[in-house]
């Protein structure tokens, strides 16, 4: 069985010299050190340094190696979705951050790549989901809000109508946000602000029933769903006070999660709420809030089956997203 991480995160060089070079526009590099950039996207303010492990696959590979890790499902840095860009230019965004991923992971057994979308314009995103699919991505990776559009917004239904007819994964990651002044300090826009923002908008999704509406769709998680295990009994009794919503347990049925919990109790209760073979390894890498070990969870939950432990470890991402087996 091949271990495969589905939650990383990956710039690559490509794209960082593609932008430097003024071939992008809209879009603007500054350099701070030696290996240190940041970006500047018309409509946004300038990202914060890009991290040097997202640039760094030699890095990546000797952490892989150690961690056992066969297979790295890598998707962009949430600073980078660009949707803040005007619609002519989020288009040409996505398909410079598309062409420079598949420049790193189409020949490369060590990755798996999800692709960008221009999500403000969400015709043109549903018509680009079946041609990533075909140029050998594995799914598509959006933020918990699109701007401030919800994920449940009305004019997004042609997205998860294309996602549903494709059968497409989509990994759901929290965009970067530091506007809650509550959790300014402490480190809790990483510990608090993210979880939070995953739980609020899949709330959203299954109280509007996306899920269920849009079987088809392959509905990935991050760092556990958030809130939602422990949350989900009241999201029920929300229902039963408000019929006319969905119901969330029916939703949640349909959903996948990542295993970024730390706690080994937090895994056993995801794994018990979610459906069966719903939950697949992930660690963030490379920020510093993942999960360095991601295996050692698994090892240290010892109500997990064996079996259980073998979905979560590829099993089930191999098959959700017909990843290579050998």
């Amino acid at each position: 069985m091949r271990v495969v991480d589905i939650h990383a995160h990956l710039v690559p060089i490509g794209l960082v010299k593609r932008a430097q070079s003024g071939s992008i526009r809209g879009v603007e590099v500054r350099q701070h050190g030696e290996h240190e950039y940041s970006f500047h996207l018309e409509g946004s303010d300038p990202t914060r340094s890009l991290p040097p492990k997202l640039i760094d696959t030699g890095a990546r590979e000797s952490w892989m190696d150690e961690q056992g890790i066969d297979v790295q499902v890598v998707g962009t840095w949430a600073d980078l979705f660009g949707y803040e860009l005007p619609p002519e230019l989020a288009t040409e965004w996505a398909q410079h951050l598309n062409n420079t991923m598949l420049e790193v992971t189409s020949d490369s057994p060590h990755y798996e790549a999800l692709a960008s979308l221009p999500m403000q314009v969400p015709g043109k995103a549903a018509e680009m989901i079946p041609m990533v699919l075909a140029e050998g991505f594995v799914g598509v990776t959006i933020a918990t809000r699109i701007g401030a559009t919800e994920l449940d917004a009305p004019e997004l239904e042609p997205f998860w109508h294309a996602l549903s007819d494709c059968q497409a994964a989509v990994f759901i990651h929290p965009g970067y946000s530091d506007d809650d002044p509550r959790t300014a300090d402490y480190g809790l826009i990483n510990a608090v602000g993210r979880p939070v923002d995953t739980t609020i908008a899949l709330a959203r999704l299954l109280a509007a029933g996306i899920p269920t509406r849009f079987p088809g769709a392959r509905i990935i998680l991050a760092h556990g769903g958030g809130a939602l295990p422990f949350i989900l009994g009241r999201l029920g009794r929300n229902y039963e006070l408000f019929p006319d919503l969905s119901d969330p347990r029916s939703g949640t049925s349909h959903l996948y999660f990542d295993s970024v919990v730390f706690d080994p109790d937090a895994l056993c209760f995801l794994v018990e709420k979610a459906a069966p073979d719903a939950v697949m390894l992930g660690s963030d890498y490379p920020f510093p809030i993942g999960d360095h070990t991601p295996k050692k969870v698994l090892e240290r939950a010892e109500r997990l089956t064996e079996t259980q432990q073998a979905a979560i470890l590829g099993h089930t991402a191999s098959k959700l997203l017909e990843i290579r087996t050998n």
